[in-house]
């Protein structure tokens, strides 16, 4: 029985489904902005498009790499604006793809960090539309790369969790267990709380969490007008709003955050030297 690597298990059922007239849909991580974050899958992907679903934050230069032919359509959703809803994308998805399309879904950062990429595939294979997923860089790593600060220090986090900062209902999740989240010997990276950061700090402070803890807040990683600042948790709300709300927030707590802020200090005291 010969055995087929998983590039030729893709070859063969795309050939099938174009045989079959069927189109297809590819679930793409643009990364967190830099179009240089791509991966090769990603950008062939974008290259063999004939519809592009795109996201609000996926930036001009990861477009580029698109096929001139392929027709892109903006369906993004933000916290806070008039957005597309995720069941009118899901029945674009399933109709252009019945339609003999490959449509490309390009998030910003990974499609299954959330991207709600867990619905999406539901709907396409319970239509039977073939469905493969492109993982991108998410934005917790590329903060991390941005500041040096190893999320998982061994000399400070056992563990890392990404956590949502917004319900359905646009605050805090109810069913979060803030004892758990306030561990020391954990890091947590909140996506998406910058409009319930003060809430959010006043529950981690109120399971225990010492107002000294180092945290760090980043906007538009990896692009031009990137924005980022690390402190302790009883500054991270009034360091949210001096940041602001343009760009979503993502938001680290724990000990690793320490470094960062040693860092930024050195570089304060080097700039004002001079200066």
């Amino acid at each position: 029985m010969r055995i087929l690597s998983s590039q030729q298990n893709d070859a063969s059922s795309r050939i099938a489904g174009e045989a079959a007239g069927r189109g297809r849909v590819t679930l793409v991580g643009a990364g967190p902005g830099d179009a240089d974050l791509l991966t090769l899958k990603a950008v062939r992907a974008l290259q063999s498009a004939d519809v592009i679903l795109f996201d609000d934050l996926v930036s001009d230069e990861v477009l580029e790499f698109a096929r001139k032919e392929a027709r892109r359509m903006l369906v993004g959703k933000r916290g806070g604006r008039t957005s597309c809803k995720q069941e009118d994308i899901n029945d674009m998805m399933a109709a252009l793809a019945s339609a003999g399309k490959h449509v490309v879904r390009l998030k910003s950062g990974d499609p299954m960090i959330f991207g709600r990429a867990g619905e999406e595939i539901a709907r396409l294979r319970g239509e039977g539309i073939e469905v493969t997923v492109v993982p991108g860089i998410t934005s917790a790593l590329a903060m991390a790369s941005s500041l040096g600060v190893s999320l998982t220090h061994r000399d400070h986090a056992q563990s890392v969790r990404f956590v949502t900062g917004h319900s359905r209902k646009g605050r805090l999740p109810d069913d979060i267990d803030w004892k758990c989240i306030a561990d020391p010997r954990a890091t947590t990276v909140f996506y998406m709380g910058g409009r319930t950061v003060a809430e959010m700090t006043a529950r981690l402070i109120g399971e225990g969490m010492s107002a000294g803890t180092p945290v760090a807040v980043a906007s538009a990683l990896t692009r031009s007008d990137e924005r980022r600042w690390v402190g302790t948790l009883a500054e991270l709300p009034a360091a949210v709003g001096r940041i602001g709300l343009d760009n979503p927030i993502l938001i680290g707590v724990g000990a690793v955050f320490a470094g960062a802020m040693v860092q930024e200090e050195v570089d304060r005291l080097t700039n004002v030297a001079l200066g």
